[in-house]
């Protein structure tokens, strides 16, 4: 078992699910109640922040800070399964406590539940939409320009907070995690499993779609 990996996906969650969440607080503070200008600050952070974060742990573990890309390098042979089990549990840990953190900085109760309703079809085909994606940019990317990986990351979940009904969580591990912050970002716990539900649903069509579309490619060279 790889600790200096895990502790890297722990750590990647805890920074990334801090900003996720600390910048929706802090965005909505700022917006005088304009919803479009709050989620653009909450967008601009979020995708600003995986680029670094990316950059910063893939030499690591592959930041993959998300458990539907750690699923799907696990189907694909990049990790093992026990690898990939505590990278899962590293996510989830990690992501919490970034929450919490969050909270903490902006003076507001640390342990909360959200009460925001994201329901409905439209917000599952679009998780489902934004984690296919998000899956198939990474395993595209890492096959023909791997260097591109955190700019191609953080671009695609800028543009998916706009363009999926739901803003593009994309992930279950920060799902869960914002149901613990009652805040701009967060969403209630009830809603949670749907959400996972059509994460892991697009993440599995992701790869099978992957697997006929990069049959062949490699990394052009000059």
């Amino acid at each position: 078992m790889n600790w200096r990996a895990i502790l890297s996906e722990a750590l990647g969650s805890a920074l990334l699910f801090a900003t996720v969440i600390g910048s929706g607080i802090m965005a909505e503070a700022l917006a005088g109640g304009n919803g479009a200008i709050a989620l653009l600050g909450n967008t601009l952070a979020t995708g600003a922040m995986l680029f670094v974060l990316v950059t910063l742990f893939a030499p690591i573990s592959g930041a993959h800070l998300n458990p539907a890309v750690t699923l799907v390098l696990c189907l694909r042979g990049h990790v093992g399964r026990r690898s990939a089990a505590a990278y899962a549990v590293a996510q989830l840990a990690g992501g919490a406590l970034g929450v919490w953190v969050a909270h903490l900085m902006f003076a507001l109760p640390v342990f909360q539940l959200s009460e925001r309703i994201r329901s409905g079809p439209g917000q599952w085909i679009g998780e489902a939409v934004a984690t296919f994606g998000l899956i198939l940019t990474i395993l595209g990317t890492m096959r023909s320009r791997p260097d591109s990986v955190p700019a191609s990351v953080a671009l695609y979940i800028t543009a998916a907070y706009w363009f999926t009904s739901s803003t593009s969580f994309a992930n279950p591990a920060i799902t869960v995690a914002r149901a613990l912050s009652d805040s701009f970002a967060g969403i209630a716990p009830s809603c949670v499993p749907a959400f996972v539900a059509a994460q892991l649903a697009g993440a599995i069509a992701a790869h099978f779609v992957a697997q006929v579309l990069f049959v062949g490619t490699s990394r052009k060279t000059a």
